[in-house]
């Protein structure tokens, strides 16, 4: 599939303008190629790549509005597509928060998009597993892992004079290695916009030496324990979490961020003073699109500053309503740490637990953010800075504003779906009862 430049994007899309009779017209441009692998039991089991592009139009006749999407772009076909959203529209009921175009914006250009990545083929796909696999066999032990990668562009364009482009492209690894008696489990898992960074090697001899050091692993008695969570471990949470930096959700009284008496928590201190966490549509690590969905320009957002409250994100229409500007929501994280790498955060720790990665995690308390969650694929007790032995797996019962409120000591992030983490230990983390599953 063609990647369309962004004069070839703008060309179309302008040609898709011309069509409309609206009060308003919005299209969304899209094109990506994709392939992946899949591997178990130390065989390659499934591949595949799909490549489209897509383009819907959005027309509007004050507050209804209709919406029509088409992947075939010859001159009928986009006609057709933009007359099938205007007939929606006037069948539509209206919207009472329904807002306007947005008009022409200044985005900056972000660099996500890498020859690399955009070149990956199926033999490097295989070779990328045939890394993983084989010295997973050479061990005795079972690996199962899944590579994807994908590289496009998204383009948009209204009615008022808007139009934005964005390049990107990024690959995503994990692998999953467990002992042939079933009785250890290891995990890593990497992405990046640059495919030339990923070593699946490296990042599968990780979960070789976990899935063998947690091989029969001793139970320990539920409670509070000091924890190492490596970034895998944090980042459903501190997700979660960020999630909920929803302004309305504050204001109409649904968030752990919502005073009892009416308005935001901004402003307070929730957090330790280490916590400081930002959105960044520029870093060079976890680059992202300079726009949001409707147009909005994405800029570097600090949600939470030494512990402080700064900024929630609005939609416009709620910032409308509550008189304010709006700030898109996040598309990346960012949280900073410090210098230390995991290693020296073990040797530091008198008595804990390292805990590799959580999952299974589901709300418990919204208003207070409590979750419940499993942990999985190698815990490892740590007495006076070394691993003494792995643990089995446990429930855990945890809010991230009490658990980024117990922080002792921060390690250097690493990127982890699309964020920035890092490892960190954290006192009085609780668990709630003990799991047999590896």
């Amino acid at each position: 599939m063609k990647i369309l430049s962004r004069e070839e994007a703008q060309q179309l899309l302008k040609k898709v303008l011309s069509y409309s009779r609206a009060e308003g017209c919005e299209v969304n441009l899209s094109g990506s190629a994709q392939g992946n692998l899949r591997y178990a039991r130390n065989t390659a089991t499934t591949a595949g790549s799909v490549s489209d592009q897509n383009l819907v139009i959005s027309s509007n006749y004050g507050l209804k509005q209709g919406t029509a999407t088409i992947n075939e772009f010859d001159e009928t076909s986009l006609q057709k597509v933009v007359r099938r959203s205007e007939n929606l529209a006037k069948l539509a009921p209206e919207n009472p928060e329904f807002m306007p175009n947005l008009g022409p914006q200044k985005y900056e250009e972000v660099n996500a998009y890498f020859e690399s990545t955009a070149g990956i083929t199926p033999q490097y796909r295989a070779q990328a597993a045939a890394h993983s696999i084989e010295p997973s066999r050479k061990k005795d032990l079972v690996a199962a892992g899944f590579f994807d990668d994908q590289h496009g562009f998204q383009a948009m364009a209204n009615s008022n004079g808007l139009f934005a482009y964005h390049k990107s492209s990024e690959c995503n690894f994990s692998v999953t290695v467990r002992t042939s008696d079933g009785t250890g489990s290891g995990y890593a898992i990497r992405d990046f916009n640059d495919v030339d960074l990923l070593d699946t090697g490296k990042a599968s001899q990780i979960a070789i030496q976990k899935a063998e050091s947690s091989r029969n692993a001793k139970a320990i008695e539920p409670g509070k324990y000091t924890v190492i969570l490596e970034p895998a471990a944090s980042s459903g949470l501190l997700q979660n979490m960020l999630f909920n930096f929803a302004a309305r959700r504050a204001d109409e009284g649904r968030s752990f961020l919502s005073k009892k008496d009416g308005g935001t928590r901004k402003g307070e201190k929730l957090f330790g003073e280490e916590v400081t966490l930002y959105s960044d549509p520029q870093h060079p690590l976890v680059p992202v699109s300079p726009w949001s969905g409707d147009g909005q320009r994405r800029e570097r957002v600090v949600w939470i500053e030494k512990g402080v409250v700064k900024n929630l994100f609005y939609s416009r229409y709620w910032a409308k309503k509550m008189e304010t500007e709006p700030i898109p929501f996040p598309a990346n994280g960012i949280m900073e740490g410090g210098d230390a790498s995991l290693e020296d955060l073990i040797k530091d720790t008198k008595s804990g637990i390292l805990i590799t990665r959580t999952w299974y995690i589901r709300t418990v308390d919204p208003q207070t953010l409590l979750y419940t969650g499993l942990t999985r694929d190698g815990n490892f007790l740590i007495k006076n800075g070394k691993i003494s032995h792995p643990v089995k797996n446990m429930r855990f019962n945890e809010s991230p504003v009490k658990m980024l409120n117990n922080i002792e000591a921060l390690g250097r992030p690493v990127r982890i779906n699309g964020n920035l983490i890092p490892p960190m230990r954290v006192r009085e983390f609780e668990f709630t009862s003990g799991s047999d599953a590896v």
